[in-house]
């Protein structure tokens, strides 16, 4: 794991926009544009990273091999060398999530370096001269970037709450997808209806104390960012994979519309039934 160092960043004044790939859980349809800097100098006296490419999925490099992907979330190894062409140097430091990694006990999931975010978003084909991004800029993305993760994180904890007798010692993250281009069937409903598609769609897999359950998170774009790096409308929910889902989804349906659960329900629930009307974003 990598140690829990920041870097500080500028905080983003209210009209700031920012646009990272639509595979990341944040997108805008503006960008701040940055003035050009020269490239620096030392970038060259630098070994440098070969991005992949590929159209509908990530072709590897001869020396990319497909046994070094790691299975959890389909990423090749950590690179934290600057990319060819880049023109300036990014921090290397990694921040560690609050969010628990399943397997791993004590260990928490570590969010990615603003270099390895450069690097990432090279192989999923993003070109930095057609965004002209600083710096600065990059850092507000992973800070965002990390916000949300975070807020999802929050969102899945209330569902679990539902489960706190069988799981006292709370869930962990198992592993997760991005999977912007497939629609959820409740996206779909909304779009039809006249709203707008997410921009992006994850699947998480949590561990519930050994029992694997799949929530969707679909993004939306919630406006200009925030002063905490909030600006993306979050839906999160169990996926209708299993009869307990549909049966948590329909539960909390009712809580919604009603102000009286049933008198069975443990303080857990009852906390959940208080938080999701008023705490959880609906779109």
């Amino acid at each position: 794991m990598g140690n829990n160092q920041t870097v500080s960043a500028n905080q983003p004044g209210p009209d700031m926009k920012m646009v990272p790939p639509p595979e990341c859980p944040m997108h805008g349809a503006g960008a701040q544009r940055a003035q050009d800097s020269p490239a620096d100098s030392r970038l060259s006296m630098l070994p440098s990273e070969c991005p992949m490419s590929g159209g509908g999925g990530q072709t590897l490099l001869p020396q990319q091999p497909e046994s070094d992907i790691n299975p959890d979330n389909r990423m090749p190894p950590p690179n934290q060398q600057p990319a060819p062409d880049q023109p300036f140097l990014l921090p290397t430091e990694r921040v560690v999530s609050s969010i628990p990694k399943a397997g791993q006990e004590g260990e928490r999931w570590v969010y990615p370096s603003p270099q390895m975010f450069w690097n990432a978003m090279l192989r999923k084909g993003w070109r930095w001269k057609d965004d002209a991004l600083s710096q600065d800029d990059m850092q507000n993305i992973i800070s965002i970037h990390n916000a949300n993760n975070e807020q999802a994180w929050e969102e899945v904890l209330r569902w679990e709450a539902l489960h706190a007798r069988e799981c006292p010692c709370g869930p962990k993250l198992a592993k997760f997808g991005g999977k912007a281009k497939e629609f959820s069937p409740r996206a779909r409903m909304r779009s039809w209806m006249g709203y707008e598609l997410p921009f992006d769609r994850h699947d998480w897999i949590v561990d519930r104390c050994g029992k694997q359950v799949r929530y969707i998170i679909d993004y939306y774009d919630g406006g200009s960012v925030k002063e905490n790096f909030q600006f993306t409308i979050l839906d999160v929910r169990p996926a209708l994979d299993s009869f307990g889902a549909v049966w948590d989804r329909m539960r909390v349906s009712y809580w919604r519309w009603t102000t009286s659960p049933p008198k069975d329900t443990n303080k857990e629930e009852l906390k959940l039934a208080k938080d999701f009307p008023e705490g959880r974003q609906k779109v």
